[in-house]
This record gives C-alpha cells, sequence and structure tokens, in this order.
C-alpha cells in the first residue's frame, strides 16, 4: 500500500513538474526577462543604431512591448537567419523577432503570433546588366541571406537560378556589388533602405518591376506554448487598437522614414496563412 501511495505522489510530482515546465510564462516572469531573438542586421527591422551602439528597430518596438505586457524586462540577443528557429527551439531565446516569415512549413516547427509585416520580396541588380526582369535572371547567380524564405522562393520562380547564400543580407549585397553574382534578393523595404544608405551611388542599381513573393512576417513561439503566444497576440491587439501599430509603421516604413513606402496595407488581426 504505501509503496503505491509512494509511486502516485512520485507520479504527481513529475506531472507538476511538467506542467511548470511548459508554462513558459511562468518560467519568464520568474527569471524577470523576456529573451528575443534578433538579427541586427536588417534596418529597419532590427539594427545597431550608430548614435546609441544599442539595437533598435520595428522588431525591437515589438519585443519590448511583449516584454512589457509581461512585466520583465526586454533582453534581445543577435542571431543569424539560419539559427532563428533552433535557438528557439532549443529554449536560448524565448520569442523570435527576426525579419521571421510565417509558411506551412515552419509552422509544423513553430508557433506564430498574428502578423506583424507583409513583405514582397524583390531583385536588386546593377543598371548595367541587362536584365530587366525576374525572368532574365535563367541560368544567373543570385545571392540571398542562408535560412530565408528567398532562397526557396527564388529558386520557385527562377528554376535554373543559382542562389549562393551568405550568412547576413548585407553581406549577399556585397557580393552582388562585387560582381560576385548578377542580383540580389532580399524582402523590398530592405532593398529600398539599402538604397537609401547608397547615396547617389543609388542611381547604378535597379530594382527589378516584379515581386517574386509576398510574405506575412510574425513573431516566432516555441510549439505548444499557448499561454506565451496569448500574451504575445494580447499585445499585438492592443498596439493596434491604441494606433500603436500604425504609429510604429510609419516611424519605421512610412512617410515619416526614410523609406516612405506606401501607407500600411495590412492590421495586425490574423495569424492564419493561405
Amino acid at each position: 500500500m504505501k509503496r503505491r501511495v509512494w509511486i502516485a505522489a512520485v507520479a504527481s510530482l513529475v506531472a507538476a513538474s511538467g506542467m511548470a515546465h511548459a508554462d513558459q510564462v511562468t518560467d519568464i516572469k520568474k527569471k524577470g526577462e523576456l529573451v528575443v531573438g534578433v538579427l541586427g542586421t536588417d534596418e529597419p527591422l532590427s539594427f545597431i543604431d550608430p548614435k546609441t551602439r544599442e539595437l533598435a528597430g520595428y522588431d525591437v518596438e515589438l519585443g519590448k512591448a511583449v516584454a512589457a505586457k509581461l512585466g520583465v524586462k526586454p533582453v534581445f540577443k543577435q542571431i543569424t537567419l539560419a539559427a532563428r528557429i533552433p535557438e528557439l527551439q532549443q529554449g536560448h531565446i524565448d520569442l523570435l523577432a527576426a525579419s521571421l516569415t510565417h509558411n506551412k512549413e515552419r509552422e509544423a516547427q513553430i508557433d506564430f503570433s498574428l502578423t506583424t509585416f507583409v513583405a514582397g520580396q524583390k531583385v536588386l541588380v546593377k543598371a548595367g546588366s541587362g536584365i530587366k526582369d525576374v525572368p532574365d535572371l535563367a541560368g544567373k547567380r543570385v545571392s540571398t541571406a542562408k535560412g530565408s524564405s528567398m532562397e526557396v522562393n527564388i529558386k520557385n520562380a527562377v528554376p535554373t537560378v543559382t542562389v549562393v547564400s551568405f550568412d547576413t543580407s548585407p553581406q549577399a549585397l556585397v557580393a552582388m556589388q562585387q560582381g560576385k553574382v548578377v542580383a540580389f534578393v532580399n524582402e523590398d523595404q530592405s532593398l529600398a533602405r539599402a538604397l537609401v544608405q547608397m547615396g547617389d551611388q543609388r542611381k547604378d542599381y535597379v530594382m527589378l518591376p516584379t515581386s517574386i513573393s509576398s510574405e506575412p512576417l510574425a513573431l516566432g513561439i516555441k510549439k505548444g506554448e499557448a499561454g506565451l503566444k496569448k500574451v504575445v497576440d494580447d499585445t499585438l491587439r492592443e498596439l493596434e487598437a491604441g494606433g500603436k501599430a500604425e504609429a510604429m509603421y510609419e516611424q519605421w516604413f512610412g512617410q515619416q522614414s526614410a523609406l516612405k513606402l506606401p501607407k500600411r496595407s495590412f492590421k495586425f488581426e490574423t495569424d492564419k496563412i493561405d
């Protein structure tokens, strides 16, 4: 009888331990910080501000908002594109705010927040390359960031293209500028920012007219963490309802920014994709 009671007690403790471990919100509040994975190399989503030497950008603001909702300190960890999902799965970070495309393939690995941005993916070439649009890339070498959805989408758009991948988008851009590849593939807002940063040299480059894909971006959450997903989604809904989401877009992408992109065409309202 005593043995049965002891076994039942042990089983109860194990179950309780498992439940506590599964509640990531409790763990985050206990340690007093939310560890957010960001790229830090993809302005204006996340980058090192040259004036403050601190991380700034749209994704960073989203991470801060979730941390505030939880009542904890935001701690940002720079990661590479290829390491984003493994870092989350292994528990090295609590939340991904890293230019993360929400697609069906990744849904098997992690959970996603409401959509936080909708990006078009485009191609940048040198003005004198003779390449007028995406189909002209057939049989050519193009660069993009390793572990990004651009690797897949450019191959879908032009099956005969050779993709050369780099750890970061800036490295992939330099490869095109140095003539190692004929084109650079990235999200349209990042390409627009790169052209602004080029100053007078921007006349030497052309963004091809056709988008290879339209991508919903979202925050990444460890699979099965329903409590944290609710906190994240509630945070985003509050940002939307209070007008903060619109203000953030205008600050980093819209008329208040150097990019001056068209008016926002999305809202923080869905976590479903087609």
